[in-house]
């Protein structure tokens, strides 16, 4: 699916998570009209936020707008999309209108009011007509009825349903695309700059949403098709860590990046939060592939991938099983197998209690839906996933950012974590592979068998002189300036040759 058409989507269902639900027919009868004094006033209270919501959008009100909705709402626009409703967060919502109607004017003019209170629930439905204008573009106006529910909260009467049954339309039916495409313009032509820019994005993967950032080039031109990059970051990170940091410098050296927050972690969805699944994660880069391709800026045939630490696990994971990527590079690479895990996790014993503890875990999500967390990270908790005097995950400075969550990691993880075993993928990856590591990062004599096994001669292995004993050289990669810095013209020289 193109770029514009998701947005598109997003407009007009404002599709950001999906829940089945009832759509309204147009056949559908309108509740009674309220008749005593008393349900006449709530009715008005009623009627007013509705019509609040509608001004605000006309006036680009945003808060105003969202405050009339509760928490989530269901939206459902398919009478003119013809796609199925869906709930979505009420600040998602008036977040995709906000991003659309930047450069159009909206009038809503609501009549013919039929309003039923019950209680602290209220079904509203009303006649319509909303005019759509934008400079360059010619008009559009939609009319029909909408079908509004609400339910009472604190006194104050909040939104929950929002359905458009449509009746008609007048002017150009292609508006909203045309709207879409002049945004992207507009975006186009505020990246010609002399700075790397980025743009908010999300894409599917296997039916769940993936957000990501995508950066673009100094003087981007939007005439031109770019090489471009996935970035991917170590275990449990959310794409402003590493991930982001890389993303840019790369962007700066003429790429398109894009680093993601895997599903379960971050803006991203997934059921089960904070869950790391490294089949799961494998299947985002993936994903992310596919997303690349469907973008007009970006040479489909000239997409590479790049992973730090875990990130390269996974990545290579992806790469020999993808052959869409066509270049990859990996820095302070972990990789481990079933023994190199009893290094860190408490010898034979420990990896073997804390699989354990992960199985009971997903029989208790499994029974109950709920979810058996640890920290991420804590210099008390001996539990935690990482436990130590990690600064860089402790640091506010440096990776501990507040989209980054130290306190949870589903206990569930544990065996996937421990049980996997990226070695083979060595044989299966024909893809031209730079690997960037040093005697100081993390179990670099795994990184050599790695690179050793790689299936095709198109290789190279950087290393890194360091002073630091492993593993304390690896977290310098995450964000020091000097790692950092080499590894990305080691990249740059490396995706040049290879996309």
């Amino acid at each position: 699916m193109k770029l514009a058409q998701k947005i598109l989507i997003l407009f007009v269902l404002c599709v950001l998570s999906a829940f089945s639900a009832h759509p309204v027919t147009a056949d559908e009868k309108p509740c009674v009209s309220v008749g005593q004094p008393m349900q006449q006033s709530m009715a008005q209270q009623v009627k007013n936020s509705i019509v609040t919501m509608v001004n605000a959008i006309d006036t680009n009100q945003w808060d105003v707008a969202t405050a009339q909705f509760a928490d989530e709402v269901f939206v459902d626009y398919s009478s003119l999309s013809g796609q199925p409703g869906s709930v979505t967060k009420a600040s998602d919502l008036v977040g995709g209108w906000k991003n659309l109607l930047e450069k159009v004017s909206t009038h809503h003019m609501l009549s013919n009011f039929d309003i039923c209170v019950n209680g602290d629930k209220a079904e509203v439905f009303s006649h319509v007509y909303a005019s759509h204008t934008a400079e360059g573009i010619d008009y559009w106006d939609a009319y029909g009825r909408y079908h509004h529910k609400l339910i009472r909260v604190d006194g104050k009467w909040k939104i929950t349903s929002k359905t458009l049954i449509m009746h008609g339309q007048k002017g150009n039916p292609n508006f909203l695309q045309e709207v879409i495409k002049m945004n992207e313009n507009s975006a186009n032509d505020s990246r010609q700059g002399n700075d790397v820019s980025v743009r908010k994005v999300w894409f599917d993967s296997e039916g769940e949403k993936v957000v990501g950032n995508l950066y673009f080039p100094v003087h981007y031109d939007s005439n031109k098709k770019y090489p471009a990059v996935i970035v991917s970051g170590s275990w449990t990170t959310v794409k402003e860590q590493m991930a982001g940091l890389y993303a840019a410098k790369l962007a700066n050296q003429g790429f398109i990046t894009l680093a993601f927050d895997p599903r379960n972690f971050g803006e991203s969805g997934g059921k089960i939060r904070f869950y790391e699944n490294p089949i799961q994660k494998v299947e985002d880069i993936s994903s992310a592939v596919t997303y690349l391709q469907s973008l007009s800026e970006v040479d489909s045939d000239r997409i590479g991938a790049l992973g730090i630490c875990a990130g390269s696990m996974y990545t290579l994971m992806a790469a020999a099983a993808d052959k869409r990527i066509k270049s990859v590079v990996t820095a302070a690479s972990w990789l481990h197998d079933a023994e190199a895990v009893k290094l860190f996790y408490g010898g034979e014993k420990g990896v073997q209690e804390k699989i354990n503890a992960a199985r009971t875990a997903k029989k208790k999500y499994a029974e109950t839906g709920e979810v058996d967390y640890i920290p991420s990270i804590s210099t008390t908790d001996t539990s935690a996933a990482m436990y130590g005097h990690y600064d860089y995950y402790l640091n506010p400075k440096r990776g501990a950012v507040p989209e980054w969550s130290s306190d949870k990691f589903a206990v569930m993880s544990w065996e996937d974590w421990l049980t996997l075993d990226p070695m083979p993928s060595a044989e299966k990856l024909n893809t031209p592979t730079l690997m960037i590591h040093s005697d100081g990062a993390v179990l670099p004599q795994y990184t050599k068998k790695y690179f050793e096994k790689i299936a095709t001669d198109d290789k190279m292995l950087h290393w890194i002189e360091t002073e630091l004993e492993s593993p304390f050289h690896q977290f310098s990669f995450y964000d020091q300036e000097t790692e950092v810095n080499e590894s990305i013209e080691q990249a740059k020289q490396w995706f040049n040759r290879k996309l």
